[in-house]
């Protein structure tokens, strides 16, 4: 087969928010026809929804040109860091920066953070994870590695825990277990900005920050100090946990990180003898929430006493039973978080979907 001119055709396939043609950027891996069907393998840079829809449209031509039935894309994802209108400086090798955040406290936000990390790890990632939560950390207790310390050899950089194919790092990691971080607003900003700088987290694919409750300076360092690229609310059906989960989606909205998704967690109890689902805190409010502010809903979690237990001991239900059913719905949240990245949090079609997980 010829591949010449579907190369020339795809050479002048250049989106308007590209630098290059796909051709001389180099991301046509490679072109193969088979049994009639026409293989592509691209690697787009950072795209929306429209330049796969694009590609999509060059299918009949290209089929013609190859005398082919089909065109197969298999489409593979290469994302830069996002930079934003406040000018924060990089994080050295980290190319996406996640946030996790809830308007309110015991909505489970500590372990949607942790598993999604994990399950971004299983899915081929580069994963760290951030305690962001300077008063109240949990990450090095839900990881099992409470006791570690950060290696330091130069004595101004430290080396992050290794848990689980993850590197993590956290004020719990530095002080006592039982001592308390009094300290004000700015104090505890800057302990997290040198926390997150000073750590050699080496080349990542994902930092998943795990932020404290609420909206504030904490939030606010994490925004407007660093190059974050997405964020994530959890909250539960609770109407009280809903209004919080507003807020946290308007603070997103006010410093320019889009919202990838709500999390919605103990969206209801199934009873472990005869499988009965009872909705314990109210029913569809995480969706309508979704709905009223055009975000995805990125999953649901029932409420699980098995993976309380896990959390509590320090065996993640990533870890200990990833073929579980719970696993594989933080494994779905982690595709999904991942596809809307690379397409700017518009929702995916099914075809493209299952290619970039």
């Amino acid at each position: 087969m010829n591949i010449e001119p579907i190369r020339q055709r795809l050479s002048r396939f250049k989106p308007a928010h590209w630098a290059q043609d796909p051709v001389s950027a180099g991301f046509v891996r490679s072109i193969d026809c088979q049994s009639d069907v026409l293989t592509i393998a691209v690697t787009l840079p950072f795209a929306d929804l429209a330049v796969a829809e694009q590609l999509n449209g060059l299918n009949d031509e290209l089929c013609e040109l190859a005398g082919a039935h089909r065109v197969d894309w298999q489409l593979h994802l290469d994302v830069a860091t996002l930079a934003h209108a406040n000018d924060a400086p990089a994080l050295s090798g980290v190319r996406n920066i996640i946030a996790v955040s809830s308007g309110k406290g015991g909505v489970g936000k500590s372990t949607t953070a942790v598993n999604l990390a994990l399950a971004l790890s299983r899915l081929g990632g580069r994963v760290g994870l951030l305690d962001a939560d300077i008063y109240g950390p949990s990450i090095p207790m839900m990881l099992g590695v409470a006791g570690e310390r950060p290696a330091s050899d130069d004595g101004k950089t430290m080396a992050p825990v290794q848990a689980h194919g993850v590197k993590a790092n956290s004020i719990g990691f530095l002080v006592g277990a039982n001592d308390a971080t009094v300290w004000r607003g700015p104090m505890a900003s800057k302990a997290l900005e040198q926390i997150l700088r000073e750590t050699r987290w080496g080349e990542l694919d994902y930092l998943v920050v795990d932020l404290p409750p609420g909206t504030g300076d904490i939030q606010l360092t994490i925004a407007q100090q660093v190059p974050t690229t997405a964020a994530v609310v959890v909250t539960t059906p609770q109407n009280v946990a809903l209004a919080d989960a507003v807020k946290g989606i308007n603070m997103f909205g006010k410093v320019n990180i889009p919202v990838l998704g709500v999390v919605e967690n103990m969206s209801y109890h199934q009873c472990s003898q005869c499988g009965h689902k009872e909705n314990l805190f109210g029913e569809g409010g995480g969706g309508h929430l979704c709905n009223e502010h055009g975000v995805p809903l990125l999953g649901q979690m029932p409420l699980n006493a098995t993976l309380c237990q896990q959390m509590d001991a320090g065996t993640p239900v990533m870890v200990v039973d990833p073929g579980s059913e719970v696993a594989g719905r933080y494994l779905d949240m982690a595709a999904r978080l991942a596809a809307s990245l690379y397409f700017s949090g518009k929702k995916v079609p099914t075809t493209l979907y299952t290619r970039l997980v």
